[in-house]
This record gives C-alpha cells, sequence and structure tokens, in this order.
C-alpha cells in the first residue's frame, strides 16, 4: 500500500514506516502532520481524486535540518564580473505512521 501525497509544492510517493525529506514546515519535533493526500494504491485498488481526499495520511516530524550547501555563481564574459554566492536549502523529515 502506498499514497502520493503533497507537500511544499511537491508530490512524495510513500508507505507506511518510511521516512522522507519534505520543505520545511512549521511543526516541531515529535508533531503529527496530516498531508494532502492525492492518489491511494492498494493492491489493484486505486482511490484518486474525490475518493483519495477522504483518505488520510499521518506523518511525525523526526527532525529539521539543512541539505549540503550549493554555490551559485554569476559570470559575464570579458566584463570582469563575478559573483559568488552560497544556499542551503531548509528541510523537514518526515516519517510516515499511517494511510486510513
Amino acid at each position: 500500500m502506498y499514497a502520493i501525497v503533497e507537500t511544499g509544492g511537491k508530490q512524495y510517493k510513500v508507505s507506511v514506516d518510511e521516512q522522507i525529506n519534505v520543505e520545511k514546515l512549521e511543526a516541531n519535533i515529535g508533531d503529527k502532520v496530516n498531508l494532502k493526500v492525492l492518489m491511494v494504491v492498494d493492491g489493484d485498488s486505486v482511490k484518486a481524486g474525490d475518493a483519495a481526499k477522504k483518505s488520510v495520511v499521518e506523518a511525525e516530524v523526526v527532525e529539521h535540518g539543512k541539505d549540503k550547501k550549493i554555490v551559485v555563481f554569476k559570470y559575464k564574459a570579458k566584463k570582469n564580473y563575478r559573483r559568488t554566492q552560497g544556499h542551503r536549502q531548509p528541510y523537514t523529515t518526515l516519517k510516515i505512521v499511517s494511510i486510513k
């Protein structure tokens, strides 16, 4: 059994006891959050649309963190223009507790 959920503008395929990294959520560690369900697959049974909205995917916040640093480098040829900037994307790790 698995479900397709949406959070932070992205879609994730999740199953029970799986951990995923999503865009940072404003929730404390240990809190339970409900995710927006787009589709649920249970064997040969597929629920999508309005039928899937009745389903609930419950997840627990495990930790907050930051991804690896990426370097943004801007450059214009022959103009002596160079700019360097770093970025670390914050994320939240969720553990899927149940799909109902």
